[in-house]
């Protein structure tokens, strides 16, 4: 017996697939949320240590400017640090409470700075900006000097009462230590470029107002960036 043509057709719908507007979408997969890492916890939970060797012509320095060392390092940025006597250096070592793990570097680098020779109203600049690096090098990297040559070639650098010196620090924007045959400059990469490029040119025998002049066109243009 036939079925009537509209019947078979109603069959033939129900059996076929369910319309798409039934067919409810699907969720996208949340994204996972994970807590920010403490900063004990970015190494493993390894508490990090750096050791800055004290030379013996900063002892007495260091002993005096100690609290003015040791306030800002422990209490803002939170690293623990001490004096081995024995050892004749100051460790610094990482907190439980420490907010992040490069503040350990930039005491180490402010300590360093210190025991190359500068005041600690400028080494703590490096605790405060994050552009800030010290670079040195030697009067013999530049030109082989001896006996008098030397001596005259670190008056040069000096000036008359430190006049040059400050000449360059002022102009430049940097900070300034002569160590004998060393020579330590604290500012940013540009600034430090700059006053190693001026001292070069007294070591190497330029008069000091050639080098004035000099300046005087370089800080112009770095003061129009």
């Amino acid at each position: 017996m036939e079925l009537p043509a509209s019947s078979a057709a109603m069959e033939t719908d129900t059996n076929g697939p369910p319309p798409s507007s039934a067919v409810a979408p699907s969720a996208p997969p949340q994204k996972p949320l994970f807590q920010a890492l403490k900063p004990h916890e970015m190494s493993e939970g390894k508490i990090q240590f750096r050791k800055i060797p004290v030379p013996p012509h900063r002892f007495s320095p260091l002993k005096k400017n100690w609290m003015e060392i040791y306030n800002p390092i422990y209490e803002q940025m939170k690293v623990d640090i001490r004096m081995n006597l024995k050892a004749k250096r100051v460790e610094l070592k990482t907190r439980q409470d420490t907010p992040d793990v490069s503040h350990l570097q930039k005491c180490a680098d402010f300590v360093h700075a210190f025991m190359l020779g500068f005041d600690i109203c400028d080494a703590l600049a490096l605790l405060r900006l994050d552009d800030l690096y010290v670079d040195s090098f030697e009067i013999k990297d530049v030109k082989t000097l001896r006996g008098e040559h030397l001596s005259r070639a670190i008056g040069r650098l000096s000036g008359k009462g430190g006049k040059t010196k400050f000449a360059i620090e002022n102009s430049t924007r940097t900070r300034i230590v002569i160590a004998d045959t060393k020579i330590h400059i604290l500012g940013s990469f540009v600034n430090i470029k700059v006053a190693r490029d001026s001292l070069c040119s007294l070591i190497l025998g330029s008069p000091a107002g050639k080098v004035y002049s000099k300046l005087r066109a370089v800080s112009a243009r770095l003061a129009e960036r």
